[in-house]
């Protein structure tokens, strides 16, 4: 017993990682829709990258907006409804991510991240909320008299969609924006450093550029050619993988994925879940490759430092 309280703040600190993550939670699901789940990224990210002792943080920083909602909801769809919806789906995503961190690696033995692990962490996580969405709402009884609502295939697939393109938006952005951190001296980032990022530059002066103008066609065309305006979008992705790695490809991705979201304008559309899932399966394998071009990349960089060392070295010398 004298363990648990040894440190006087454990739970300000506890407070503090419930409270921050509510907030994050409310404000990623304020931007998402039903194919488009930004929770579903912060909440695996946090279960990546926050040490265990702080997951009852997380579920308790879930579980308060997703009561609230619930309770308001609980007259129209009944009590089981709002005490199945409580629960927050952190809860269910914690046993598989507990088990994969301890049988595999967030980082290879060579420093580059573990992309087959998260990417399987990923669909896994997308899965299970889809299951939890699927029960909550076979519990509702409509308060009104009407037939209650079902889950059919496509809503299903619709939600693990959601969850799953969500994450990729947003839990490869966390993690580059955490590994470049820690490139920096001493964990600081400065606007310089940011500036002169090749990859700030071209995600800005590139992919925004060419988004924002197929973003603009969006608007005016309809049909196929709306269609293939929004599979255009994954062309920026890719493009910014080639350049810099999976972490263009986590920039990438993300600007694409707001792009493509920003286009929806009927709540389950076909045409959009099926532009959503080419821009997932690009996002996807340049994910995957990206590490391996990563990896070039750094081997490059490090063969071009020590030719000039070599040579400085030889000017010194001579």
């Amino acid at each position: 017993m004298s363990g648990i309280n040894r440190d006087p703040l454990i739970w300000g600190r506890y407070v503090a990682v419930a409270g921050a993550y509510a907030a994050c939670y409310e404000l990623t699901r304020y931007f998402s829709f039903s194919h488009w789940m930004l929770p579903a990224g912060l909440r695996l990210a946090c279960l990546l990258l926050v040490p265990k002792r702080f997951w009852p943080a997380l579920a308790v920083g879930e579980a308060l907006p997703i009561a609230e909602m619930a309770v308001l909801h609980a007259s129209a769809f009944g009590v089981a409804f709002a005490v199945l919806a409580s629960f927050p789906p952190i809860l269910f995503c914690m046993p598989a991510i507990a088990w994969l961190r301890v049988r595999t690696p967030l980082l290879r033995p060579d420093g580059q991240i573990n992309m087959g692990m998260i990417m399987f962490a990923t669909l896994v996580c997308a899965a299970v909320t889809a299951v939890d969405n699927s029960v909550v709402l076979a519990s509702a009884v409509m308060g009104d008299g009407s037939a209650s609502p079902s889950v059919s295939t496509p809503i299903f697939l619709a939600w693990v969609l959601g969850a799953y393109l969500g994450a990729l938006a947003l839990t490869p952005t966390i993690m580059a924006m955490r590994e470049r951190l820690a490139a920096q001296p001493r964990g600081i980032v400065t606007w310089r450093a940011v500036w002169h990022s090749p990859l700030t530059r071209d995600a800005l002066f590139i992919v925004v550029p060419s988004l924002a103008v197929l973003m603009a066609i969006a608007t005016q065309v309809s049909d196929g050619a709306l269609q293939c305006t929004r599979i255009a979008m994954a062309i920026p992705v890719i493009a910014l993988t080639w350049r810099h790695g999976w972490h263009g490809t986590a920039i990438g991705g993300m600007l694409a994925s707001i792009a493509m979201a920003s286009t929806s304008f009927e709540l389950q559309d076909p045409a959009m879940i099926q532009a959503q899932t080419v821009l997932a399966f690009a996002i996807s394998t340049s994910l995957l490759l990206g590490v391996r071009i990563a990896r070039r990349i750094a081997a490059t960089a490090a063969a071009l430092r020590s030719s000039v060392v070599a040579n400085s070295v030889s000017t010194h010398r001579h």
